[in-house]
C-alpha cells in the first residue's frame, strides 16, 4: 500500500481546491435536481455554472500555483 505524500500542497491550493469542489458539486447536484423537478431551464444554468466553475478552477490553479 502506497501512501501519498502531500507535505508540498501550499493552504492556499488546498483552500482554493476546496471552495471550487464544493461550488462545482453543489451546483452540479442542484442542477441534477431541477432536472428530476421538470425544471429544465433552471437544470440547464446550474449545470453551465457547474462547467463555469470548472474551467474557472483550472485557470486559477494554472494561473497562481504552477
Amino acid at each position: 500500500m502506497d501512501l501519498v505524500n502531500v507535505s508540498e500542497v501550499s493552504a492556499g491550493l488546498f483552500i482554493s481546491g476546496v471552495i471550487f469542489i464544493m461550488l462545482i458539486g453543489s451546483f452540479l447536484s442542484l442542477g441534477v435536481l431541477r432536472f428530476f423537478q421538470l425544471k429544465k431551464r433552471q437544470g440547464g444554468i446550474y449545470l453551465g455554472l457547474s462547467g463555469l466553475s470548472f474551467v474557472t478552477m483550472v485557470l486559477v490553479v494554472n494561473t497562481w500555483f504552477s
